[in-house]
């Protein structure tokens, strides 16, 4: 039983090496679109978000902390705002440095911790370890809730590139179109409750092995899910339910972006409020 586990460590190992290499060569990470922020949609988008975020010293402790930190890409943190900002949900941030000098206390104070696209290797390794080792006790101990968006998602599970661990020791790997040398695309997600929805997927995870699913891509696996760790809920998307406009040029959806970011206002909501969502 020792030797069989171990075997898969060392697997896991070799798989994830071999695929940072890849990723290294051929992209810069989950969640980083070509088109960046700058559209003035974008602009507008993150001028409003900006009115209902609170520094992250303020008295009050808003129910939202978004990880703005190094490995995380701009152009998601601003579409993340904006939906939180269409949602009128009140939000602090922090950069890896601030999350670094935060308690498992100050960290359970919040009711839900974001952490956007980006590429997750860099977002691990210019974390401390006690850093995550605070975030995974406050959502397994004190039921600090988590959502986890393409980087966010393999970071929440588990990495040796000090990944949260989230998912009793579950990792992910990539989906499909990344073995194919597809990096970025319009995904269909099917669910039980919003049927099928044109999704932006630029190389994210599927999501196997882990909870309850609640989308799946076209070939079956797990696109999006949620569970139970410990006392905290936690939601994972390999998707970017949040993309704006700008970032599906040259892609063809059948979705309109107003219903996608709807979705990702659902997924938010969810997290936030510990809600179990329609699940295969």
């Amino acid at each position: 039983m020792v030797s069989s586990v171990i075997a898969a460590n060392k697997f896991q190992r070799v798989a994830i090496v071999a695929l940072t290499a890849l990723t290294l060569f051929a992209l810069t990470g989950c969640g980083t679109p070509a088109a960046t922020v700058g559209t003035p949609t974008q602009a507008q988008a993150a001028a409003a978000a900006a009115a209902l975020a609170v520094p992250l010293d303020s008295p009050i402790t808003p129910p939202i902390l978004l990880f703005i930190g190094t490995g995380t890409s701009s152009s998601d943190v601003t579409a993340v705002e904006a939906i939180l900002s269409t949602n009128k949900l009140t939000y602090a941030t922090a950069t890896s440095s601030q999350l670094d000098g935060m308690t498992e206390t100050q960290l359970k104070a919040y009711k839900l911790l974001i952490v956007p696209g980006g590429n997750s290797i860099t977002i691990g390794n210019n974390l401390k370890s006690a850093t995550t080792t605070n975030i995974h006790n406050a959502v397994i101990n004190d039921g600090l809730n988590y959502l986890g968006i393409c980087a966010g998602a393999f970071f929440g599970g588990y990495s040796i590139y000090n990944g949260l661990n989230l998912t009793s020791g579950t990792w992910f790997n990539f989906y499909e179109d990344y073995n194919d040398g597809i990096h970025k695309n319009a995904v269909q997600i099917s669910s039980p409750s919003s049927g099928t929805l044109d999704q932006y997927w630029q190389d994210g995870p599927q999501l196997s092995g882990w909870g309850s699913i609640v989308g799946k891509y076209p070939d079956g696996t797990p696109a999006i899910v949620e569970g139970s760790s410990g006392k905290g809920w936690v939601i994972l998307s390999g998707v970017h339910p949040e993309a704006p406009a700008s970032w599906r040029s040259g892609m063809n959806f059948t979705t309109s972006v107003a219903v996608d970011n709807a979705y990702a206002g659902t997924l938010v909501l969810a997290a936030l409020n510990r809600t179990s969502l329609p699940h295969y």
